[in-house]
C-alpha cells in the first residue's frame, strides 16, 4: 500500500499541475468542451467494459483459476467492446447535438477511454492476484506519459486537438507496456471463445456494469449538463476546482479497490471484514479530512497558475472547490461502506441508491444550472453524495450485518472540527500558509493519537504483521 501511495503521490500532482497548464494556455472554454466531452465518454464507460473489470477482479481474489479458464473468452469480448465505444459515443454525441468538430474530438476522446478500460481490466488482473505493486506501476504510467508529451508540445504551441492526440499516444503506449507485462507474468493471452462462459460472464458482470454506468452518471453528468445547458467557459470554471477534487479522489480510487481485493477475499469472515472496515475508515478519512479542511483558508493556492484568468473567474473557481470538497469529505467518511457492500455481492441495492441520487441530481441540475451555472452543479453534487453516503451507512448495518463504527466515526468529525479551529487561530497569528498548515499537521497528528484514532499498539502490530 506505500509503494502505491509513494507513485500516485509522485505522479498524479504532476499530472494536475500539467493539467492546469493546459486550461490555462488553452481557456476555460476550450478546456470545458474537453471536459464535457471526457465527461460523456465516461459516463458510456459502461459500454467498454460492461462491468468486467470488477467482476475479474473479485472472481480471482476468490479462485485464482477463474484466469485461466475465463480469460480466453473474455479477451475477445473486451477487444470487441474498445473497438465499438468511439463508434457508440460519436452517435451519442451526434443527438446530443455537438457539431463536427466536437464529435471528431469525441471520437478521439472515446478511443482513448476504451484503451484505458482495457488497462483497467489487465490491472484488476493484477489486483485480484493481490499483485498490487505491479498494478501500482500501471496505474500512473499513462499519467507519467502525457506529463511528457504536454510539456513537449509547450515550445511548439499547444492547442485542444494536439492535447487530445497527447493522451491518445499517452495511453496507447501505456496500454502497449501493460499487455507486454501481464503476457510475462501469466503468458500468451489466448482467445477461445466458450458459449457457456460468454453467457455466464455477461450475466454476473451486469451489477458490476450497472454500477459503472451509475457512477459514471453520478460523477460526469454535471459537466456535460454544464455545457449542454449553460455554456462552455461555465463547464470550464467548473472543470478546474473539479481537478483537484479528482486528485484527491485518486487516493480514494487507489486505496479502495484494495480494500475492495480484500473483503472479497473474507466475504465469508464477519470478524475479518469488520475490522478491515474499521481500519479502511481511518486510513480513507484521515488524509480526506486534512486536505478539505485545508481548503477552506487557502483554496485560491489551488489555482496559482492561472495567470490568463480574471479575479472574478478566480473568485467562481474557489467557491466550486470548497463546495466540492465537502462533497469529497463526505466520500472520505463513506467511501468504503460503498466498497463493502459491492464485494459483500449487494451491488443491485446499491445501484438502486445511487439511481435515486442520479435522479435527484439530473432534476436539480436541470433546475438551477440555467440560472446559477456551475455554482448550482457544485451544491447539486453536495447534496446528492449526502443522500447517498446516508444509504450506504444504513444499508451496512442492516444487510452485511456487522458492528458499524459510530464512536470512530464521531471522532472523526471532532477531529474535522478541531483541524478547522486549529487553522483558524494559526491564520490569524500568522499570514504564512505554509508555516500555518505544517503547525496544523503537526497538531492533527497529535490530535490522532489525543482522540485515540490510532494507537501506538496499533502502529506496532501493524509493523510486526507478517505479509
Amino acid at each position: 500500500m506505500s509503494f502505491i501511495l509513494l507513485l500516485n503521490l509522485l505522479v498524479k500532482p504532476i499530472g494536475i499541475v500539467v493539467e492546469n497548464l493546459v486550461q490555462n494556455r488553452i481557456g476555460h472554454e476550450a478546456f470545458g468542451l474537453f471536459s464535457a466531452l471526457f465527461s460523456l465518454a465516461t459516463i458510456g464507460a459502461v459500454l467498454s467494459d460492461l462491468g468486467i473489470s470488477q467482476l475479474a477482479t473479485k472472481k480471482i481474489a476468490a479462485d485464482k483459476s477463474y484466469f485461466e479458464a475465463y480469460f480466453p473468452t473474455v479477451f475477445p469480448v473486451k477487444i470487441l467492446l474498445a473497438l465499438l465505444f468511439p463508434i457508440l459515443m460519436t452517435g451519442l454525441g451526434f443527438v446530443l447535438g455537438y457539431d463536427a468538430h466536437a464529435l471528431y474530438l469525441l471520437f478521439f476522446i472515446a478511443f482513448t477511454f476504451g484503451l484505458s478500460q482495457f488497462i483497467l481490466f489487465f490491472r484488476a488482473t493484477l489486483q485480484g492476484n493481490q499483485n498490487f505493486n505491479v498494478d501500482a506501476v500501471g496505474s500512473v504510467a499513462d499519467k507519467f506519459l502525457l506529463v511528457f508529451f504536454v510539456l513537449a508540445l509547450l515550445p511548439i504551441g499547444l492547442s485542444l486537438e494536439n492535447f487530445v492526440y497527447a493522451r491518445t499516444l499517452a495511453t496507447g503506449l501505456a496500454f502497449i507496456a501493460l499487455y507486454y507485462l501481464i503476457t510475462k507474468l501469466y503468458g500468451r493471452l489466448r482467445i477461445k471463445l466458450n458459449r457457456a462462459h460468454l453467457k455466464e460472464l455477461l450475466r454476473d458482470s451486469l451489477p458490476f456494469a450497472l454500477i459503472t454506468l451509475v457512477y459514471g452518471i453520478n460523477e460526469r453528468v454535471d459537466i456535460v449538463m454544464l455545457e449542454r445547458l449553460s455554456s462552455a467557459k461555465e463547464a470550464g470554471l467548473y472543470a478546474g476546482p473539479y481537478r483537484w477534487v479528482d486528485a484527491v479522489m485518486m487516493y480514494l480510487w487507489t486505496i479502495l479497490p484494495i480494500f475492495f481485493a480484500k473483503f472479497a477475499l473474507t466475504v465469508q469472515d464477519k470478524n475479518e471484514q469488520e475490522k478491515l472496515l474499521h481500519f479502511g475508515q481511518v486510513v480513507v478519512s484521515l488524509p480526506i479530512i486534512f486536505i478539505c479542511v485545508f481548503s477552506f483558508f487557502y483554496g485560491e493556492l489551488f489555482f496559482f497558475q492561472f495567470s490568463n484568468s480574471t479575479a472574478a473567474e478566480i473568485a467562481a473557481m474557489v467557491q466550486n472547490l470548497q463546495i466540492l470538497f465537502l462533497n469529497v469529505l463526505v466520500h472520505g467518511f463513506f467511501a468504503i461502506y460503498s466498497t463493502l457492500l459491492t464485494s459483500s455481492n449487494f451491488e443491485k441495492p446499491v445501484s438502486k441508491l445511487v439511481a435515486a441520487s442520479i435522479i435527484l441530481n439530473l432534476t436539480l441540475n436541470f433546475i438551477f444550472i440555467p440560472e446559477f451555472g456551475s455554482l448550482a452543479a457544485a451544491w447539486n453534487t453536495l447534496f446528492c453524495a449526502v443522500f447517498v453516503s446516508v444509504g450506504y451507512f444504513m444499508m451496512v448495518g442492516r444487510m452485511v450485518k456487522i458492528k458499524l463504527p459510530y464512536a470512530l466515526l464521531l471522532k472523526l468529525v471532532l477531529l474535522a472540527v478541531l483541524l478547522g479551529w486549529l487553522f483558524f487561530g494559526l491564520d490569524l497569528l500568522s499570514g504564512l500558509w505554509w508555516l500555518n498548515t505544517i503547525m496544523a499537521g503537526a497538531a492533527f497528528l497529535v490530535l490522532v493519537f489525543i482522540l485515540q484514532i490510532i494507537s501506538l499498539a496499533q502502529i506496532r502490530q501493524l509493523k510486526n504483521r507478517r505479509p
